[in-house]
């Protein structure tokens, strides 16, 4: 009996494994950029450059300030990034039994990640949410504030308030976004993992920081056009006729592709690329740690 169940308890870990992986790996990279972030959500909100949020939060509210919303980040990464990627690692295993063990071409990859990426974005939509809000809890006025306490009260709060449908708001930008990040992210990264370790020969070291910097690179360059119409839809305001300048995305799209050309996307791309970056460099490196340590572990 003993003997029979040994192999589906490792049938069991290999499953979930990469589940499991992507989410620790994601937590971890969270827990260091989360102050960048939360810098980056006080500029968007209008409170001035980076260097005036830093010295206003650190005088007014003290470094704990710079950890707010943690909670509902690592619960983002525990939902999102534990999904998107271990649903790329079991469609890339799946894609490449079918072709017959051999490494898949690009737009293959690209399709793997696109599907992960709308997996994880849907799953994790709801832990987005409660993590905006508890970023910009503390910039509004003091009758505003929503005083979540942590994530679980932020999810609670919004589904007793405002419905369980609630938890799911602006999800379908957000997916979109999603898809076109994990693309680039996913698809990047093991093409140029191919690339640095059998044609240039990099070491492991050199191939795994390499990779994540296109990774990263190819993330941010690839969602910065829908991140852009996203935000052009969510902060424009009626004329004095009550007509707003956009009647949805794919409007708005268009719109910008005639006035501005393909370049008007990329406007604030060096800041939007150096918010994306880190986080994807980290997740990458953060795993190829793991996966290490429970190589020699024997797991």
């Amino acid at each position: 009996m003993g003997e029979e169940k040994k192999p589906q308890s490792a049938g069991v870990w290999a499953t979930v494994k990469p589940f499991v992986n992507g989410g620790a790996s994601g937590m971890l990279a969270t827990c260091v950029v989360q102050p960048i972030d939360m810098v980056k959500v006080r500029i968007q909100l209008g409170q001035g450059s980076a260097a005036y949020v830093t010295k206003t939060m650190l005088k007014d509210e003290g470094l704990g300030a710079f950890y707010k919303g943690l909670s509902a980040g690592l619960l983002r990464q525990a939902t999102y990034t534990t999904a998107r990627l271990g649903s790329f690692k079991i469609l890339t295993a799946k894609a490449i039994e079918a072709n017959d063990g051999k490494p898949l071409p690009l737009y293959q990859k690209a399709l793997c990640g696109l599907t992960a990426g709308a997996i994880g974005a849907s799953v994790g939509s709801p832990a987005d949410l409660a993590l905006i809000r508890m970023q910009a809890d503390a910039t509004l006025p003091a009758a505003q504030r929503r005083n979540y306490t942590n994530a679980f009260h932020a999810l609670y709060r919004i589904v007793a308030d405002e419905g369980v449908l609630a938890l799911w708001k602006g999800a379908g930008p957000t997916v979109v976004r999603a898809m076109a990040l994990n693309m680039g992210m996913l698809a990047s990264y093991d093409q140029t993992v191919e690339f640095f370790r059998d044609s240039v020969g990099f070491g492991e070291g050199a191939t795994v920081l390499g990779a994540s910097a296109v990774s990263g690179f190819f993330a941010s360059a690839c969602s910065l056009p829908f991140d852009y119409v996203k935000t052009q839809i969510q902060k424009m305001q009626p004329d004095a006729q009550g007509k707003y300048p956009y009647t949805g995305s794919l409007d708005c799209a268009l719109k910008t592709l005639k006035s501005g050309g393909p370049f008007k996307f990329y406007t604030g791309f060096p800041v939007y690329c150096v918010r994306i970056a880190p986080h994807v460099m980290l997740t990458w490196i953060f795993l190829n740690q793991i996966q290490k340590v429970e190589k020699s572990a024997g797991l």
